[in-house]
């Protein structure tokens, strides 16, 4: 068991290079993978330190200690089970908008996670050409221009028509991407009601028709990863039936998001979030 152990610690160091030669120091919760190495070199320095000085160590440290990592990994395991088995298939065809969530831009341009889910917002354009997407992401301390600006000017140069964009420049996390999303939804529907109302409508004299408003479906897209808690936010911050669109995320940071996803659940369940 301590040779396993001191092989993950190693394992864990060498992936955290990998981050950061990938993508760099600055990539979110990258520490982690450091805090793994430091746990994995520690369990097995101090269970032989246990059991050199059984007399002096009062059991409930150890059987303290193999609790809290036996329950860290079995809420992790849980955990990803309902990220990728939770979300039910639905079709997700003909949608009016379609919230495409943002990802970090640096100086260079969009990142590759920013691409993905931009090149699958196009492909879902091609095959429901009314839907209205609305991009979404604001402006980071580390970013040349919001990412719903980038967003935009990537789709424009890929030929997307900017009359089916509506940028959510404010927001700065996945609850306010849904939050801030959905209030320009709303807008958006506002407008698009007064302009009806202004256009004259022509009727033999004598006759009504009364038009309900047909429930608008909307949509969040974002990578395989992220799409259960953007759907759970989604119906706690008021769009109960959301529709998921996911995209395929890096291969190399795959590991690295499902890590950092399972934090972001936890929290955002624990403040109330989802």
């Amino acid at each position: 068991m301590a040779l396993i152990l001191w092989l993950m610690a190693v394992s864990c160091i060498i992936y955290y290079v990998v981050i950061v030669l990938y993508s760099g120091l600055t990539t979110s919760l990258s520490f982690i993978w450091l805090v793994f190495a430091a746990i994995c070199i520690l369990l097995p320095v101090g269970w032989e330190a246990y059991v050199k000085h059984k007399d002096k160590v009062p059991l409930w440290i150890p059987v303290s200690v193999i609790t809290m990592c036996c329950t860290g990994i079995l809420v992790f395991l849980m955990v990803e089970i309902l990220v990728f088995t939770g979300v039910a298939a639905r079709d997700t065809s003909n949608l009016d908008y379609v919230i495409v969530l943002g990802a970090r831009v640096k100086e260079t341009g969009i990142s590759k996670s920013l691409k993905k889910r931009l090149d699958k917002a196009m492909e879902y354009l091609d095959d429901n050409p009314s839907t209205i997407l609305v991009l979404s992401g604001g402006q980071g301390d580390d970013e040349p221009v919001s990412e719903a600006a980038a967003m935009r000017d990537y789709l424009v140069f890929n030929g997307v028509k900017e009359e089916q964009l509506i940028l959510e420049t404010r927001s700065t996390s996945t609850v306010e991407n849904i939050a801030y999303s959905r209030v320009a939804i709303e807008e958006d529907q506002a407008e698009r009601k007064a302009r009806r109302q202004d256009q004259p409508i022509f009727m033999e004299p004598g006759t009504f028709e009364e038009v309900p408003d047909k429930p608008i479906k909307i949509g969040v897209l974002t990578s395989d990863f992220h799409v259960f808690r953007a759907l759970q936010i989604g119906k706690k911050w008021g769009i109960p039936d959301i529709y998921g669109i996911s995209c395929g995320s890096d291969p190399i940071l795959f590991v690295h998001f499902c890590v950092r996803e399972c934090a972001a659940i936890l929290k955002d369940k624990l403040v109330g979030n989802m």
